[in-house]
């Protein structure tokens, strides 16, 4: 019987459908009902028990953006396969001759080895991890009884030290593995996975959504992409050690922040520590992230806060005058300038911030007012907290000017004194000033790309301060001529607006202040009437320098070089 060149397309049609749904059905058994037996199997002489292969999700930072499209993602926070080496000490008999012939292969520390080694009652001890594939098979090769490679996972930071305090780590509490401090902890349950099937081919990620659907129940997990961008990062980090190392300050730290949307692309805290060796630090303080955990007094970067405070209430215009003597007497309370001395009758607004007059500024509180001082220093979000995707964030302590009806505590206010902000608090409160009036969400979380194929983009509120667009505009060219008559350090091209501060550390013990400790602090925002970045650098108790002006000036300057360049901003002067 002939069949027609059409009827044999049709059976051989036919039989390659067959083909295909029978190799399917084989592949789907083989990889997603069977897989983790036959992925033990293929992995047999590295049997890892259930729950040692640790799963979690990456933590990405991204680099700038080209043409109007996303940049590269450039992993900061990720797992690494290997091996680790275990003994069964009821094995092994000879507990030198194997150590030696161990330490052929893998560094060991033989006391350590040993110690663990003479454990009669112990058939687990682990000696060693992080061991590469080859000396892995070096070791099983020698096939020495009660000793045992397994498989493992572990957490790696491709930047080291880089982005430490922001990024957090991967620890124990007790017996429970997770984020402890940073991204990972507040974003622990989201990048914790579930490990039972480390073994993942081609097929089986076909199926993954099959197979999740069948057998998983837990919450969805995924990977993060922050706002950070690394050389950003970086640059940030390495002026901030060069200042630390300079001065020798006790702690130093800086955050460039998006001031329309709070995207930040660097966040930085010296000391920091080895993410891939954080064990080595002594101290657990050193984990925790004082930009967001703890809080300070900055003294003259709050200033124009409240020039803007009084600019928008109408009580002062930049020409408006004061006769400086010097020192003012507030509740039998001495102010002075911080020469102690005063510039004479004729002294303007503008001259305040230029030369970061104290006086200047309980002149602006009087003509404000107690209760208007109180409202919009509470509009700018000082008491509460910013809502940053990091953990433990402190609010500010304002308490002295919520309840008080002492004059001094508010005279103190306007200058900065006796008002404790964290360093995130205090660039959302200044960030609103350059921005039309707007309080922005810092964030460092752009997106979440979860393992089921979705994504969540993070979009951040804003809500209004009391100040109006056209006081922001008023306030920010006040600012810019503080660059560049007040620093006489201006960038050519570029409209810069900045102010410093020094103000003296806190002495907790006294209640008072120390006289030989000063916390230095700069805050800066540009292009000044579109502005695209705002930087805050601060440095607690620099020694050898007196002023915030000496202190950063000039790293700030290269800071704004570096982006002004590296994210090609026209001039816009």
């Amino acid at each position: 019987m002939a069949y027609s060149p059409f009827a044999r397309s049709k059976i051989t049609l036919f039989c390659l459908i067959v083909f295909f749904l029978i190799l399917g059905a084989k592949l789907f058994l083989l990889q997603i009902v069977h897989g983790k037996t036959y992925s033990e199997s293929a992995d047999r002489q590295y049997v890892t028990p259930k729950g040692d292969i640790y799963e979690r999700g990456t933590i990405f930072f991204q680099n700038k953006s080209v043409g109007g499209k996303d940049g590269q993602l450039i992993a900061a926070a990720t797992q690494v396969t290997g091996y680790k080496m275990a003994i069964n000490p009821t094995k092994i008999q000879d507990k030198e001759s194997v150590y030696k012939k161990l330490s052929k292969i893998i560094i060991l520390d033989q006391d350590d080895f040993i110690l663990k080694a003479i454990k009669a009652d112990d058939p687990y001890e682990e000696v060693a991890h992080h061991l590469s594939k080859e000396k892995a098979d070096a070791v099983t090769a020698m096939k020495i009884p009660g000793v045992t490679i397994y498989k493992e996972k572990w957490r790696f930071y491709p930047g080291d030290n880089l982005a430490s305090h922001l990024l957090g780590l991967v620890g124990y509490k007790g017996n429970t593995l997770g984020g402890r401090y940073g991204l990972e902890r507040q974003y622990d349950s989201l990048l914790t996975k579930n490990g039972d099937n480390p073994y993942i081919n081609f097929f089986a990620e076909v199926f993954s959504n099959i197979n999740k659907a069948l057998f998983d129940s837990d919450e969805k997990t995924g990977d993060i992409v922050t706002t950070i961008e690394p050389s950003v990062q970086g640059y940030l980090e390495k002026k901030l050690t060069e200042v630390k190392e300079k001065y020798k300050t006790d702690s130093i730290g800086g955050i460039i922040m998006n001031p329309t949307d709070g995207s930040i692309y660097a966040l930085s805290v010296k000391p920091d520590f080895d993410l891939n060796n954080f064990s080595q630090e002594k101290e657990s303080s050193i984990f925790s992230n004082p930009i967001v955990e703890n809080v300070f007094e900055f003294g003259s970067v709050v200033k124009p806060l409240n020039m803007a405070s009084a600019l928008d209430a109408g009580v002062v215009t930049p020409e408006t005058t004061y006769d400086d003597k010097g020192e003012v007497i507030v509740e039998k309370h001495e102010i002075f300038n911080f020469d102690k001395k005063g510039r004479g009758p004729g002294t303007t607004m503008q001259d305040v911030l230029n030369q970061s007059l104290n006086t200047g500024m309980v002149f602006v509180e009087k003509k404000l007012g107690k209760e208007r001082l109180r409202e919009y220093l509470l509009s700018y979000g000082i008491k509460d907290k910013t809502g940053i995707d990091l953990p433990n964030e402190t609010s500010g302590l304002v308490s002295n000017i919520l309840t008080s009806p002492r004059e001094i505590e508010y005279a103190n206010a306007a200058f900065g004194q006796g008002i404790a902000l964290t360093p995130i608090g205090l660039i959302r409160a200044l960030a609103s000033i350059s921005n039309g009036g707007n309080l922005v969400v810092p964030h460092v979380v752009k997106e979440i790309k979860y393992d089921d194929g979705s994504k969540k983009v993070f979009s951040y509120p804003t809500t209004r301060t009391k100040i109006s667009k056209e006081t922001s505009e008023k306030i920010t060219s006040m600012l810019v001529t503080v660059m560049d008559k007040g620093l006489k350090a201006s960038l050519e091209h570029f409209s810069i607006a900045v102010k410093t501060g020094t103000a003296q550390v806190a002495d907790k013990t006294t209640g008072g202040y120390y006289k030989d400790r000063h916390t230095h602090s700069f805050v800066g925002y540009f292009p000044a009437y579109d502005p695209k970045f705002i930087i805050f650098l601060y440095a607690i108790n620099p020694k050898g320098v007196e002023y915030s002006a000496t202190t950063w000036t000039q790293p700030f300057l290269d800071i704004t070089k570096f982006l002004l360049n590296y994210y090609e901003i026209p001039p816009d002067r």
